[in-house]
């Protein structure tokens, strides 16, 4: 297939292309800047300069490119920014999904998260409802993320993958990343709050599985949903960071996710069952 990757120089992004080369796809990687030119031209990538936010440029880039399938791989993670994550769901989805629908594309698989169900005492499935009621600023995250699925659900066919908590290399849970910055530093505390965590090579894997899916919203997350607790000061130990001070609090929010529907209705299964197995990887 002819695929464009919106988002090719981000961390799921880098991730996915090598997958979908090997599988024999045609991948144009969507990218701001040329200075990324020569580096997706040396992978096998072709690149299509256009800035998500710049309407008519993402436009031209379906048109010239006429795409079987759209990958929105879209974040702004690096910037670790709110307001700058919520506006490129927003407008640069809006934009994106419009100039597919302008081109005839028939499919798009598009990032979402699933931490943004409402509070709750079991784990959220797809079915649970989306905290619309949700304080500032968390409710910036939950109206980007309401904005980017309704969008998406405009096209013919799409499939919205509701990761979990990224851990891997170029992500904040890698043995260099923010969290690991802060734990030497002792900035975090370990609190009771459930995380539902997804390796970067999974989240990848399960975009690619998603080409073949049948249009529906899955959360892609691993196993074991765990407790701050448990997996903070087991990052601390792998590290060599100080044990974190430990908080019996939590969000009502943090309540971690099911991928019960990923599994039996999609047969999708990760490699890295457990967040355990996968942060004993980490380099």
């Amino acid at each position: 297939m002819k695929i464009l990757l919106a988002g090719s120089t981000g961390v799921i992004g880098k991730m996915v292309i090598p997958f979908l080369l090997q599988e024999g796809h045609d991948v144009f990687g969507m990218i701001r800047s040329k200075k990324h030119v020569k580096a997706m031209e040396e992978i096998g990538v072709k690149p299509v300069i256009a800035d998500a936010f710049d309407r008519d440029s993402v436009y031209a880039a379906l048109i010239e490119t006429q795409p079987d399938v759209v990958m929105h791989q879209l974040t702004a993670l690096n910037s670790g920014d709110i307001d700058d994550n919520s506006k490129i769901r927003k407008e640069g989805t809006r934009n994106l999904v419009d100039a597919a629908n302008h081109v005839g594309v028939k499919k798009m698989v598009a990032q979402s998260i699933s931490w943004a169900y409402e509070p709750g005492n079991t784990l959220a499935t797809e079915e649970t409802p989306l905290d619309i009621n949700a304080p500032l600023p968390r409710k910036k995250t939950i109206d980007g993320v309401i904005a980017l699925e309704e969008k998406v659900k405009e096209m013919p066919e799409f499939i919205i993958l509701r990761y979990g908590t990224f851990y891997g290399p170029g992500t904040w849970y890698s043995r260099n990343g923010k969290i690991a910055k802060q734990l030497h530093k002792q900035e975090l505390y370990a609190t009771n709050g459930i995380t539902s965590f997804i390796h970067v090579k999974d989240a990848a894997k399960a975009a690619v599985s998603a080409l073949n899916w049948p249009s529906g919203t899955i959360n892609i997350v691993d196993d074991e949903p765990v407790k701050g607790t448990v997996w903070l000061p087991y990052f601390a130990r792998l590290i060599g960071a100080p044990l974190p001070y430990i908080k019996d609090i939590h969000n009502s929010w943090e309540r971690g996710a099911s991928n019960n529907k990923a599994k039996k209705q999609y047969g999708w299964e990760p490699m890295y069952a457990s967040w355990t197995k996968g942060f004993d990887m980490l380099h």
